[in-house]
């Protein structure tokens, strides 16, 4: 034999692992990559190119020696003359070839080398048997199954190629060209193989990628042109494991879809790398540089693909990443809570410890590759084509969340984040609104790009609807028809708009009608402003033993049956409401002005946003404080009210609690006045006080104590009006201006033959706590200034009250001679002439006190009035007269 026949025998009989092109693909298919893909000139038509690469599969699997026939194809190439030769070995077994290739290479290193005599000796090597077996199956739908390949430097010696150097330039270039088509496929070839340092097994050395190294002896040439097209091989395994990590479950469908879109280009770029192949074998015209042109348009997609990937990876904390992002990517503690509340376990692995980039932030991530890369033709279509695809699984959430008010989203990746533990049930007690702000709300780090400038109305459509499908007003069942399934869509917006339109007139319907907003509130208005209020009255006459007594042992089953039955009593306002079962007694532990000095004090709010004191204040405290351990049931009297779903939206617990602070303030003034009023029917009717003693030191006291106690029951009857008519009054007709559909300039709105407000129910629930807090602000229940004043006023006027009402008749029965000289009793105590001087004394305090408070009432509600509130100018105005010194 020859020595090129032995070179030839030992080049056919080396072992190459080889992957063929997939049977089923379709070369039409490759749109994606088409688009920068000169066409190929072949001789042979599609068909024959996948029966060459079914055919080329059969004859050589990835793990064993490939025969010799095609090895005596690519030969005969070069070699025409030693065609028929060739042939005829390659027919032979492929083993004995093999074998004869190993005699001969065993034969031609004993002859060359004085000690393979002694190595003759040692046994035989064992022989190299590689074998794949099935990886078992994980969450990732798209990845591989198959074991890694065995490593090139795991070959036995025995079934190394020969050296580069010993080839000729056109050899070289036919073994690089064949070994390129392996690595292009992701195997190591003959001549190309690994970097040292890469391990396929370790995930992270798999989603960077592999970096190739040529055999060294290969013209310089052909190695710059081999070694500018590795790249691509590269980018093909990154890409390959990027496909198969990001698939998993955690990473969301947004990143499935687009790992499926991936896919498909890979699967076309396989296709690709048959097409080569078959020019390789049947077109003797086809150099490396030839592949080179054929590959640059497909190694530009694998390279923004590949950049687009490792972005995305470096996101989701698969790669390398600083120690401060980590630290940074932990949860907050409301995430871990709601997690438990729903079930979860805190145990290592049962919570993410870092954020994942899926859903918005692919969504958001592409967008941006797009617009930074909209010049290069081929990325543009490329990231076009990645987004449309990916924003189908989003899209198809974001209808589901806008026309059915449901959300589906098993991965957390939606721009609406639903926490189910808050339940609609615990509107009831809740005191902060938990359910309308906390149930729904955005996750402002996850909202794509295209949905930035229509979140809110996003959020509020779903829950508007979801409002309504709770209520039984949404069909669920129906399909969600003619929408727009991409971002791309030139309806998106239009979409958007719409749905959230028809939530809002949907939930405005059911509110205003179905549910009688309106007569709700004018029922509250009834009930806690004391609105025509002769019910009320005859209440407090009924309970007034009851609500002398402490609070502690007031027996409020007493005073519910009181109310009820003062409800029911023909003729009354009440008795036409057909809400009254839902007003409730109660009895709050803590005094109004304690209450409120607690609430202004812990915000620190008080001088730049009083009406947002009481948005900090939740569920009163239980338990009595020592300063409020005695107060009498008619500073602890408070009513209750309860709605149903879905009016508690708008009636809420946070807007009760505002109803009961502005109905005890009112309480406290109606109770005062009465106080003075019956302290006057006592002096009227009192000896004491009518007769005219001939003492006009005594007279001249009269006359005093009736002042003081005239200008404190104008003082308190000048405060209740303002607080109802200037205050409340106005306010409530602004309030139902705009709940009856009239706007701000007069116009109004009809949605389906129904008058509507022209806003959202957001803003008609904002405008009714803002009408409570404006309330709050006017009656000087936010400003700690105006509170204390206010309390000590009040206490003056109920402790002179008390005082002239209770053993003031017999006082002055004692310092008038008169009258003691003329009372039969026996047991009468005589003329005191120094009472008349304890009495002054008494008064002159209660004067001085309830004077210089007054005053300082009067330049308090000045300034106020001047820097918040214009309005205090009446109360101001109406009090004036009173500060008159006689």
């Amino acid at each position: 034999m020859s020595v090129n026949d032995r070179r030839a025998a030992s080049y056919m009989s080396a072992p190459r692992p080889r992957v063929p092109s997939n049977r089923n693909s379709d070369p039409e298919k490759t749109a994606a990559l088409r688009s920068g893909l000169p066409p190929l000139q072949t001789d042979n038509n599609m068909e024959h190119m996948r029966g060459s690469a079914v055919s080329h599969k059969t004859r050589m699997p990835r793990d064993q020696v490939p025969t010799s026939e095609k090895r005596a194809e690519r030969s005969a190439i070069s070699t025409r003359e030693k065609a028929q030769s060739r042939t005829r070995n390659s027919v032979q077994d492929t083993s004995s070839a093999g074998n004869r290739g190993n005699l001969e290479r065993s034969r031609s290193k004993r002859a060359s080398s004085p000690n393979m005599r002694k190595k003759e000796k040692e046994p035989a090597e064992v022989p190299w048997n590689p074998q794949a077996s099935l990886i078992p199956h994980s969450t990732a739908p798209l990845a591989s199954r198959v074991s890694v390949p065995p490593l090139a430097s795991a070959l036995p010696q025995s079934l190394q190629p020969k050296s580069l150097r010993e080839l000729s330039t056109d050899d070289q270039e036919r073994a690089i060209l064949e070994d390129l088509l392996f690595v292009f496929m992701g195997f190591e070839g003959q001549y190309i193989h690994y970097n040292a340092p890469y391990d396929p097994s370790v995930e992270m050395d798999r989603l960077t990628g592999p970096a190739f190294q040529l055999a060294s002896g290969l013209d310089p040439t052909l190695r710059d042109l081999a070694l500018s097209m590795l790249k691509m091989a590269t980018h093909y395994n990154a890409l390959e494991a990027f496909v198969e990590v990001q698939s998993r479950a955690e990473f969301g469908a947004v990143s499935h879809a687009m790992c499926a879109v991936i896919r498909k280009l890979l699967k076309d770029y396989l296709i690709l790398i048959a097409q080569l192949e078959n020019q390789l074998l049947n077109n003797p015209n086809f150099t490396l540089h030839v592949l080179h042109i054929h590959t640059m348009p497909t190694a530009q997609c694998l390279a923004q693909l590949y950049s687009l990937g490792q972005e995305l990876l470096r996101r989701n904390g698969l790669l390398d990443q600083d120690l401060d992002e980590s630290i940074d990517d932990f949860d907050d503690v409301d995430n871990i809570l709601e997690q438990l509340k729903e079930g979860g376990d805190l145990v290592p692995g049962a919570m993410s410890s870092k954020k994942i980039c899926k859903g918005g932030n692919v969504l958001r991530l592409l967008t941006e590759r797009l617009a930074t890369l909209s010049g290069d033709p081929t990325a543009k279509t490329l990231l076009e084509t990645l987004l449309r695809e990916a924003s189908r699984p989003y899209m198809t959430m974001l209808n589901e969340w806008l026309h059915h008010g449901g959300i589906k989203d098993p991965h957390a990746e939606f721009l609406v984040k639903e926490q189910k533990w808050i339940k609609r049930e615990k509107l009831e007690e809740d005191y902060t609104d938990e359910y309308w702000e906390k149930r729904y709300t955005i996750r402002e780090n996850e909202v794509p790009p295209q949905l930035e400038s229509v979140k809110e109305k996003v959020l509020l459509a779903g829950k508007y609807l979801n409002v309504v499908r709770e209520c039984g007003g949404v069909d669920i069942s129906k399909a969600v028809k003619d929408v727009p399934k991409t971002l791309d869509d030139p309806r998106f917006l239009e979409n958007v708009n719409g749905a959230y339109t028809y939530a809002n007139a949907s939930l405005l319907n059911l509110l205003l009608t179905k549910n009688s907003l309106t007569t709700r509130f004018r029922s509250l208005k009834h009930y806690f402003f004391l609105d025509r209020s002769d019910f009320f009255s005859y209440f407090l006459e009924l309970g007034a033993s009851e609500l002398r007594k402490p609070a502690k042992i007031v027996n409020e089953s007493k005073l519910q049956s009181l109310l009820d039955l003062v409800l029911r009593q023909p003729g009354s306002i009440a008795a036409q409401d057909p809400f009254k079962e839902d007003v409730k007694v109660r009895m709050n532990k803590i005094g109004l002005t304690k209450w409120l000095m607690q609430v202004v004090s812990v915000s620190g709010i008080d001088q730049d946003n009083p009406e947002a004191a009481i948005e900090k204040y939740q569920a009163p405290p239980t338990q009595g404080t020592e300063d409020d351990k005695d107060i009498v049931g008619y500073d602890a009297l408070e009513l209750d009210y309860s709605v149903p779903f879905p009016l508690s939206l708008v009636i809420s617990r946070k807007t009760v609690l505002r109803y009961q602070l502005i109905f005890r303030h009112l309480l406290s003034l109606r109770h005062l006045e009465d106080l003075l009023v019956t302290s006057w029917l006592d002096q009227s009717k009192a000896i004491s006080w009518r007769h005219k003693s001939s003492d006009r030191r005594l007279e001249l006291w009269k006359r005093r104590a009736w002042n003081l106690r005239s200008k404190m029951l104008v003082f308190v009857q000048q405060l209740l009006y303002f607080c109802t008519s200037e205050v409340i009054e106005q306010n409530w007709q602004n309030l139902m201006d705009r709940v009856n559909g009239t706007d701000a300039d007069g116009s109004e709105v009809t949605v389906n033959g129904t008058k509507q407000v022209n806003r959202t129910v957001d803003e008609l629930m904002q405008d009714h706590v803002d009408f409570l807090d404006t309330c709050l602000k006017e009656c000087m229940l936010t400003q700690a200034k105006l509170l204390k004043i206010h309390s000590k006023l009040m206490t003056c006027c109920t402790m002179f009250a008390s005082w002239t009402a209770a053993s003031l008749s017999r006082a002055l029965s004692s310092a008038d001679l008169d009258l003691s000289s003329k009372n039969p009793n026996p047991d009468a105590k005589g003329y005191d002439p120094s009472r008349i001087s304890k009495l002054e004394d008494t008064l002159k305090r209660y004067e001085d006190h309830f004077n210089r408070h007054l005053r300082i009432l009067m330049d308090s509600l000045n300034y106020f009035a001047a820097t918040e509130s214009v309005v205090l100018l009446k109360l101001a105005h109406a009090l004036s007269s009173i500060g008159k010194e006689d």
